[in-house]
């Protein structure tokens, strides 16, 4: 009788622990898959923001209950070449015309002046050199460092659209003495 009740302890803690397993299993794919995602920084496309090399973790939450915003950092996938993604600005939302001239971002003939993230004047305007009128789901992106980076002035790029978004960039968790959430405006 003895050796029957130990038995069944046993292949009850077993069962318990094969339960907790499958339980985080569960909980790790809902996490990757709807709320957050690592990612690294490769390039020096959003500098001096974020630095090649930098390993994010991306919401991929936030968007499903609110808009994104004007200058959030945001993640999309490279449509040319798969397990690629980005990691952009968001400098013009829905609706808006963008071109660029003489370097400097015009939304709807107005001078952007409340983009500080721009290190530089831009050299090539690329597609906006010509307006671009953005549809109800469409955004304009460019990197921070914007003579150093493939954004939305680049035909391969292009405007983004909403479904494009995987999420916005939330907290760097490497190099140590970087980390922290960041900021996006």
């Amino acid at each position: 009788m003895g050796r029957h009740r130990r038995e069944r302890g046993i292949f009850r803690e077993l069962l318990g622990w094969l339960l907790y397993i499958l339980i985080i299993i569960g909980l790790t794919y809902v996490i990757i898959t709807y709320v957050g995602q690592r990612t690294r920084v490769s390039g020096q496309s959003m500098e001096t923001t974020l630095s090649d090399g930098d390993n994010l973790i991306v919401d991929k939450l936030t968007y499903h209950f609110k808009d994104p915003e004007r200058f959030d950092i945001i993640v999309f996938p490279y449509k040319y070449e798969e397990n690629t993604y980005y990691i952009k600005r968001i400098i013009g939302m829905p609706g808006e015309t963008i071109q660029i001239i003489g370097g400097y971002v015009y939304i709807n003939g107005q001078q952007l002046t409340s983009d500080i993230y721009g290190t530089e004047v831009m050299a090539s305007a690329g597609i906006a050199a010509e307006p671009i009128t953005l549809g109800a789901d469409e955004y304009f992106v460019l990197g921070d460092n914007r003579n150093h980076s493939t954004d939305s002035r680049e035909p391969n790029v292009g405007v983004l659209h909403r479904e494009d978004l995987l999420g916005r960039a939330w907290v760097r968790i490497y190099p140590f003495d970087k980390i922290g959430v960041i900021q996006h405006e």
